[in-house]
């Protein structure tokens, strides 16, 4: 299929622009937008900004989908009034919904001053520029990203721990490899201990959020966003989560018919095993909060 028939321009009911993926059947960014999306779920959510103020040395964003880019180039533009440095680490399987959405880069919006950097992305992987007062690095790693993390786990170089994983795949229904829960906890295994790390995402799922707290991560409800009430926010430490999750979601997830993490890519709905709630019973999250009864 070519491009232009496998992505479609869709105008969105509070007239911004997106991409639509007709083999997903999914909308990027649906109801607000690209850009107000990407500032809900991360620049505000993430506290992008104190974060950067608060880190002298270089500040490492994984973006996990890099999609149309409009996640990477939301936080870029944010970031760009302060000093510092910052690499922006982008995962993707193929580069086709980004290069059709620079067919389309006037209707949609976002690529204003930026549109040089990410050809040279493109065409090179990495793309070193000035942006304001922030000097950037940006590097591109195509690729199936299930099987790239697999391969860390086997001792393949890796990139530099990231502070903040813009996670953005498509849904667990239509990508059920990238929801796995070995997956999330070769995320986990991937960050560094001594550099506090947020993940937020745009589901709430009760699965999602099982899958994170077993692969070692804190879990708290997230910022909403457009149609969303709430969203995700994972970490790996607590003093990154605002809203931890409690007592009364674990009760909630306990008759949850759809809690069991996805264990294969392959997508379904169970409740969780007595292994898995005893695992979610030990993890610290909770632990402190029996102690604190």
């Amino acid at each position: 299929m070519r491009i232009q028939e496998a992505y479609r321009l869709v105008t969105l009911a509070g007239g911004a622009h997106s991409v639509h993926s007709v083999a997903h059947r999914e909308t990027f960014h649906p109801v607000i937008g690209p850009v107000a999306e990407a500032e809900a779920l991360y620049v505000r959510q993430l506290n992008l900004l104190e974060r950067l103020r608060a880190q002298p040395g270089e500040f490492v964003v994984w973006d996990v989908g890099l999609g149309a880019a409009a996640n990477a180039l939301t936080v870029l533009r944010a970031a760009r009034s302060l000093p510092g440095r910052l690499r922006m680490i982008s995962f993707d399987h193929t580069l086709e919904p980004l290069e059709f959405a620079l067919r389309h880069a006037d209707r949609l919006g976002y690529f204003g001053g930026y549109d040089e950097p990410l050809r040279t992305l493109m065409t090179r992987s990495r793309a070193t520029f000035q942006d304001g007062e922030r000097s950037v690095v940006w590097e591109l790693l195509l690729g199936d990203f299930p099987s790239r993390v697999d391969s860390w786990k086997d001792g393949a170089a890796r990139p530099p721990a990231p502070e903040a994983i813009l996670f953005d795949a498509y849904s667990p229904a239509k990508n059920p490899a990238m929801w796995t829960q070995p997956l999330f906890a070769g995320l986990f295994q991937a960050l560094d201990s001594h550099k506090p790390c947020a993940l937020p995402t745009y589901s709430r799922s009760t699965m999602l959020r099982v899958s994170l707290l077993l692969a070692g991560f804190y879990v708290g409800a997230g910022h909403a966003t457009g149609e969303k009430e709430e969203t995700t926010i994972a970490a790996n430490t607590p003093e990154l989560i605002a809203e931890p999750l409690g007592q009364r979601w674990l009760q909630r997830a306990r008759h949850s018919t759809s809690a069991e993490p996805l264990w294969e890519p392959a997508y379904r709905q169970a409740r969780l095993t007595a292994d898995t709630w005893d695992r979610l019973l030990g993890h610290p999250q909770f632990a402190a909060l029996d102690a604190a009864k």
